[in-house]
């Protein structure tokens, strides 16, 4: 569902901001590669064409391609990234509130059947990487606007559990603000923390979406 004023937290929820930390570190070196995706383009352009005091060359035609490739990741880092600096958590007692900076949705407490913390250390130095693990006990819907992103299809924790689970990425920074927030409000269903391989996070099922996206507009 999307955001309304019917549908919101309460003026008592913990509200914790995910997305303008990262953001504030993504969004320059999204510029900064932009910036040299167009001097490596250039430079491919003067070298086939000649331009300069050599004559022309298709030895460019290797940096066009790769300018172009390194542009495309730029632009698309800073669209995504800026898209998400307003993305945000909220917890009250309905449930965890999921706002990607356009539109929010509830994962209401009294659907689930556990909820817990994921982690895993990546590259040499260890970062750690977190997610809320949000295990249902009723169907979900996998089209949700604004949480179809965050489903997963995996193994249960438990038998009595289904594979479908929301799978919410939080910075380090915001990891305890969200914790205490929904211990606060079920402990009950708080399952703990479980560390996990790297590369667990997974991503949205995107082509799903689309087929079943293009099936119910039939």
């Amino acid at each position: 569902m999307p955001f309304s004023d019917e549908l919101s937290p309460s003026p008592s929820a913990t509200v914790v901001p995910t997305g303008q930390r990262a953001s504030r570190r993504m969004i320059p070196l999204g510029f900064v590669l932009t910036a040299l995706s167009a001097l490596v383009l250039l430079g491919g352009i003067v070298v086939t064409a000649g331009l300069g005091d050599a004559g022309p060359s298709p030895k460019g035609i290797g940096g066009i391609v790769i300018g172009l490739f390194m542009g495309f990741i730029g632009v698309t880092s800073l669209i995504t990234t800026w898209a998400a600096r307003r993305s945000s958590v909220s917890v009250d007692e309905t449930g965890l509130w999921v706002g990607n900076g356009k539109a929010q949705n509830v994962v209401p407490w009294q659907g689930l059947a556990g909820v817990g913390l994921y982690w895993c250390k990546v590259g040499k130095r260890g970062v750690r990487m977190y997610s809320i693990e949000l295990c249902p006990n009723t169907p979900i819907d996998r089209d949700d606007p604004v949480l179809w992103p965050l489903v997963r299809d995996e193994e249960p924790l438990q038998p009595t559990l289904p594979r479908l689970r929301y799978r919410l990425p939080v910075p380090a920074s915001s990891r305890v603000a969200v914790v205490t927030a929904i211990q606060q409000q079920v402990p009950q269903l708080w399952f703990g923390e479980i560390e996990r391989q790297a590369g667990y996070m997974g991503v949205p099922d995107r082509k799903g979406h689309r087929e079943r996206t293009r099936g119910a507009s039939r």
